[in-house]
């Protein structure tokens, strides 16, 4: 398939998935009555749960996904480890405690969103101060910090928990395992993707060569140093968006560049902006599942993209296993 029609293919799987999000849920909205509140006609209520309900969801879910998998993307190259994932650095369990913290406070609300917010970028120049340390800077050694910090981020997040009254214990467990519920501005994840694309995109030929070995990028002329730090402070960014727009959702950064990759699309200056579509479109379907499998109650996104994930993990495990 040529890189046009394969991303004309992704935007309209795209387009199609917050269709399909705008016309099913607990109450289900007839492709007529549907086509009506998107004139402006129709009934008031028809618009109000369209327009106030299920497209400022469809739109946080689109753009959470297609945070998590640039991200993505952008690590698997920075790390060279083809099983990277978003939260490896740890910035998702900083942006969980620091959340978590504000739910036992009784914040709500956009003060919730800018806590988990402050909580990655914390955990972001904990990673990269800690990375650093005296001696040089290299990307197993972040990748080594991550996945320590991690761990004491999730260790915190269990005392946490143990800690929390029942009442407030439920919403804390969904927001953990990825709630859109919480999300009530998309328009900060807009700007931030906006920016991560335009900050990526003019280093794709750098990470094309990259993704070769850093001795052969330095050959050909590549800073490597400051284009890590670069993207690495991006998809840091990235993530802490995403997490702060809908808790911990697994397996979208993981899968998603991937599965473009298989498509025969290895170029970055293709594969940024087709991950974006391809996570965005993954979570959005996966946010409808959610909401409508044992409607009306609902299901942690995370559950449905960990279910998808899994089986598709397994595979690139095995795949890379093979090929080694």
């Amino acid at each position: 398939m040529r890189t046009p029609a394969f991303l004309a293919l992704l935007t309209a799987l795209a387009l199609a998935s917050v269709l399909v999000a705008l016309a099913i849920g607990s109450a289900s909205i007839s492709t007529a009555e549907l086509w009506a509140a998107l004139r402006g006609a129709g009934s008031e209520t028809t618009r109000i749960v369209l327009f106030e309900l299920r497209l400022p969801r469809a739109f946080i879910a689109f753009l959470t996904g297609a945070l998590l998998a640039l991200a993505g993307a952008l690590l698997q190259v920075l790390l060279r480890n083809p099983l990277a994932d978003p939260y490896v650095l740890g910035v998702s369990g900083g942006a969980a405690v620091a959340a978590l913290v504000a739910m036992l406070l009784g914040v709500a609300g956009l003060a919730l969103t800018g806590s988990a917010f402050a909580g990655g970028l914390i955990a972001t120049l904990l990673v990269f101060g800690l990375a650093r340390g005296p001696g040089a800077w290299s990307g197993t050694r972040l990748l080594l910090t991550g996945v320590v910090l991690a761990a004491g981020w999730g260790a915190l997040i269990g005392f946490i928990l143990s800690l929390s009254p029942d009442a407030g214990l439920r919403g804390m467990l969904f927001w953990l395992m990825g709630d859109l519920s919480y999300a009530s501005d998309w328009r900060p994840a807009l700007a931030v993707l906006v920016v991560g694309l335009l900050a990526t995109w003019p280093t794709a030929r750098s990470l094309n060569v990259m993704a070769r070995g850093e001795l052969l990028a330095g050959s050909l002329g590549v800073d490597v140093r400051r284009t890590n730090l670069r993207l690495f402070a991006v998809s840091a960014l990235l993530t802490a968006t995403a997490v702060t727009q809908a808790g911990s959702i697994g397996f979208v950064g993981l899968v998603v560049p991937h599965l473009v990759r298989l498509a025969g699309f290895t170029d970055h200056r293709v594969l940024l902006p087709a991950a974006a579509l391809a996570g965005g479109t993954l979570v959005v379907f996966a946010d409808s599942v959610a909401r409508t499998l044992l409607a009306p109650q609902q299901l942690p996104v995370g559950v449905v993209t960990a279910l998808l994930g899994v089986p598709l993990f397994l595979y690139l495990l095995q795949r890379e296993a093979g090929r080694a």
